[in-house]
């Protein structure tokens, strides 16, 4: 979430400054049509995580290696396929960026997507979309939420007609100020939820549950353990999604299968 843009949808921000970072750990053979992962049995697999600053981690925009996958769930995911699975040569990126709705992701799509062809796409977007109508911006609806994320996701499927998508479901705690306008805020991520659930049937993607794991969690520990501030996680919050896609993708890709206690 981080920097919350309280703008129009008819005024999309660009994010031209970013368009040369697609060179950081790009395949050999990038400009091939991308192929279905379940196809190549993952070798030179290409792993791409869009969303918000949930997936941003703080990542720099540049070849630092040191913090190019950013210090979330996308860095623990790809840090742990690559230990496990060296010889299959995967290549990850991360251009998840902070305050992103749907609309704006829709406005960097070419450059941060398309073009890269990723052969896996996993989506976590939603919560910059729900924080604009608890602050009384109307033009985010959940019914926009659903027909521009479909929109995206139909430009997607007839670009790259092979790719296997990853729908992750948007989530919150009772933490902070979420908590102090818990009523909308759960009100506006339920709706998104089953939004993202429902696309994820629509367009066969594998869907990351994500608000049924952190309520289970909270048996563990209490909220604030998980989510500092009710929408973006602690440490132990990115361990928990990196647990459960690796474990939900891992049931249809088996090879990013591997052993999580």
């Amino acid at each position: 979430m981080g920097d919350l843009k309280q703008t129009s949808r008819r005024d999309f921000i660009k994010q031209s400054s970013l368009l040369g970072v697609a060179a950081i750990a790009v395949p050999a053979d990038l400009n091939a049509a991308a192929t279905s992962p379940d196809t190549v049995g993952g070798d030179n697999c290409t792993f791409l995580f869009q969303g918000d600053s949930i997936t941003d981690g703080n990542r720099t925009r540049n070849n630092d290696w040191n913090h190019v996958m950013g210090h979330g769930y996308a860095y623990l995911i790809a840090s742990r396929l690559w230990f496990d699975f060296p010889v299959k040569k995967f290549h990850f990126f991360n251009r998840g960026i902070s305050g992103n709705k749907v609309t704006d992701l829709a406005q960097r799509w070419q450059p941060d997507t398309l073009d890269i062809k990723p052969n896996v796409l996993s989506i976590l977007v939603g919560i910059n979309d729900v924080d604009a109508v608890v602050h009384g911006n109307k033009d985010f609806t959940a019914a926009s939420y659903e027909n521009d994320y479909r929109a995206l996701l139909t430009q997607t499927k007839q670009s790259l007609p092979e790719v296997q998508l990853v729908i992750c479901e948007p989530f919150i705690l009772p933490v902070g100020r979420v908590k102090d306008n818990w009523a909308e805020f759960e009100r506006e991520t339920s709706a998104r939820r089953k939004t993202a659930k429902d696309l994820a049937t629509e367009f066969d993607a594998i869907f990351v549950p994500l608000q049924d794991t952190f309520n289970q969690a909270l048996k563990r520990a209490p909220a604030d353990y998980w989510i500092w501030d009710g929408i973006h996680p602690m440490p132990g919050g990115h361990e928990l999604i990196a647990r459960e896609w690796i474990k939900q993708v891992g049931k249809k890709l088996k090879f990013v299968k591997t052993d999580i206690r």
